[in-house]
């Protein structure tokens, strides 16, 4: 059977899984831990999306007014991953209906991927934590690429992976980031609506279409 596409491409943090509160609690403690700041949620999401390292030179530049010496940021990226990692897997879960959105796509015999500014062991952590990692073929994570999203690197790596043209393929993300590397590699691109970000900002980023719910998402993919 033909469909929209033949293969689909997902961002992690907040597309597939719900790690987000986890996510912004280990931001607060390294920030916290190293400048005794404790930033709201709101401040702390807007980052999401893009590599540990630059979320946490930005906050720390925001706070200080200056970067943060090599020392200094792997003070940081330690406090944040060795909180992370302690409460990752109590923490984790995926969003009601993903399951059943990936079995729907496995079974229409479309190719599944993953493209994140995780590290690839972390993201794998994850799905294997929620049950999801035989869906997919292949997993790109920050540590894969030379030049993390919003670059195209990670999509265009994606599609190598997956052998299809830009055409061939959309990308999933819950984040502006996650469009505007989409929209640079040339494919299809899907705000998700049930992750962190306010709906206008992700509109900003000119998606070729939104969804409030995963299921709606599928039924667009397999028409």
């Amino acid at each position: 059977m033909s469909h929209r596409f033949s293969a689909v491409l997902f961002d992690l943090d907040g597309t597939l899984l719900d790690s987000i509160p986890g996510i912004v609690t280990s931001l607060r403690f390294s920030l916290e831990q190293g400048l005794g700041w404790a930033p709201d949620d709101a401040t702390l999401v807007t980052g999401i999306g893009t590599p540990l390292d630059e979320q946490l030179l930005h906050h720390a530049h925001t706070h200080l007014g200056r970067s943060l010496s090599d020392a200094e940021l792997e003070s940081f990226r330690t406090a944040y991953i060795d909180h992370n990692l302690s409460t990752h897997d109590e923490t984790i879960h995926a969003y009601p209906g993903v399951d059943e959105a990936l079995e729907r796509l496995s079974k229409a015999g479309i190719l599944q991927g993953i493209v994140t500014s995780k590290p690839q062991s972390t993201a794998r952590r994850g799905l294997g934590v929620c049950g999801l990692e035989d869906y997919f073929e292949f997993v790109i994570g920050y540590d894969d690429v030379v030049h993390p999203k919003p670059h195209p690197e990670p999509i265009i790596k994606a599609l190598h992976m997956a052998s299809v043209s830009p055409d061939q393929a959309v990308f999933i993300g819950d984040s502006p980031h996650d469009i505007l590397s989409g929209r640079r590699a040339g494919v299809s691109t899907v705000a998700a609506h049930w992750g962190p970000f306010d709906p206008e900002q992700l509109r900003l980023a000119e998606p070729t279409r939104e969804f409030d719910q995963i299921a709606a998402l599928v039924d667009w993919i397999t028409q």
